[in-house]
Parts: structure tokens; sequence; C-alpha cells
């Protein structure tokens, strides 16, 4: 029974996914300041006081969702951003590129441990 229910889950998160926003990167960045996100996951999306966002790995209904009803942030409901304005936030946070791993900088290589 729980295998059919994760199927459903499954299944229904993918065809919102497709039904989705595709989300404009540029747009997400001018939100992303607008409603100051970066005062807690930084600009760069790596984290601070809020959550690391970047890699996302959320799917965008997800991302959605819990942006709708957090745990731990304001609340942004739909009279505030809209389901595109998201899309648009969550194809900025996409499009931010990981930070480099600490063992590829080399000055970081030269530190004593």
């Amino acid at each position: 029974m729980n295998k059919i229910i994760l199927i459903l889950v499954l299944a229904v998160m993918a065809a919102a996914q497709s039904k989705a926003p595709s989300g404009d990167a540029a747009r997400g960045k001018e939100m992303y300041v607008k409603y100051t996100c970066y005062a807690c996951h930084s600009f760069d999306g790596h984290g601070g006081a809020g959550a690391r966002l970047v890699p996302m790995k959320m799917l965008l209904p997800v991302f959605t969702a819990y942006v709708r009803a957090p745990r731990q942030m304001p609340a942004y409901r739909e009279k505030v951003m809209s389901d595109s304005d998201l899309a648009d936030v969550y194809a900025y946070i996409k499009s931010i590129p990981e930070s480099p791993a600490a063992k590829s900088i080399p000055l970081l290589s030269q530190l004593p441990q």
C-alpha cells in the first residue's frame, strides 16, 4: 500500500513539474533581491542565517509548497508571490553555480591541517 501511495505522489509531482511555468532566471534574480531572500540565503544562495539553496535539489512543486508554508522563514502566499514569480526565483536559484570543492582551491589546500 505504501508503495502505491509513493508512486501516486511521484506521479502527481512529475505532472505538476511538467505543467509548471518554466521560469525566467533574470526576473527571478530581481524577485530574490526584491523580497530580500539574500538576507538569509546570501546573494549566491550558499546559505548564511537561512538554508543553503545551491545546489537546489527540490523540484519546483516542492519548492513552491515549502515557500508557501515554511517551518523557519516568512511564508510567501500567492497574494505576495504568484506561482510564476516562484518559478522565476526557482530558475534563478537553479542558475547559480555550485561552490567549488575546498580541495580544488590551491590556497586552501596549503593550509596546515
